[in-house]
């Protein structure tokens, strides 16, 4: 994908993160604040701040998007399900889960299969769209693969690198393996570590299709944002 030059247009494939477990509500109103002031494509929140999200949000085109299973992807798939349904109820409309990490590295590939698809049936009946969170830094090659081939076949529309929460982000590495695999199967979301225009544009580059960073507005900014 060529670099994106014009800020607006950026701003419509960055998600403007906020999953830090300290944040605040008034934290909160301001991310959804700069989303609506930037035209950012959606906020993503932790579970409990998608009421509150949402309210701010009303009748814009910023989608409130928030996190399933995180940040270790190893809760009951029951579990994940049960969430993915309440945050879809209370205004959700991008749901990030983490895949189970640890049955995909024990080799349980249809556990690791069956706990996305169970959440992209929630999320899909709720006419939402799922992206699968990998998190590449914990992962063999042969794994980063596997898990992109296990969500696309599950049913998701995104696999994402990272959770910003595993030591690691998103490298043009990652990125570029991801697109390769999923092809037009699906998109791919660069989260981790993206803090500049640079960072941004050589994700976009690589073939991120969104990118979800907490410096969103300093990126936008670097471009030419007032």
């Amino acid at each position: 994908m060529p670099a994106v030059n014009n800020w607006q247009a950026a701003a419509k494939l960055i998600d403007h993160t906020l999953l830090k477990p300290e944040a605040t509500a008034d934290q909160i109103t301001q991310l959804c604040q700069e989303a609506l002031k930037f035209g950012f494509a959606s906020v993503c929140v932790q579970p409990y701040y998608v009421p509150l999200a949402g309210s701010l949000l009303q009748g814009s085109a910023v989608k409130v998007c928030t996190v399933i299973g995180f940040p270790s992807g190893a809760t009951l798939s029951e579990c994940k399900r049960f969430e993915a349904a309440e945050v879809l109820r209370r205004g959700a409309r991008e749901l990030d889960m983490v895949i189970n990490i640890g049955a995909l590295k024990s080799g349980d590939h249809a556990v690791a299969q069956a706990d996305i698809q169970t959440v992209a049936e929630v999320t899909h009946q709720g006419g939402a769209i799922l992206k699968v969170i990998i998190e590449t830094a914990l992962l063999t090659r042969e794994e980063k693969i596997k898990a992109c081939e296990l969500a696309v076949a599950a049913g998701a529309e995104f696999v994402k690198t990272s959770t910003g929460f595993a030591g690691g982000g998103a490298t043009v590495a990652d990125v570029t393996l991801m697109r390769q695999i999923v092809g037009n199967r699906a998109r791919v979301k660069a989260s981790g570590g993206i803090r500049s225009a640079a960072d941004f544009q050589a994700m976009v580059s690589a073939g991120a299709d969104r990118v979800g960073a907490s410096a969103s507005v300093a990126i936008v900014r670097e471009l030419g944002a007032p």
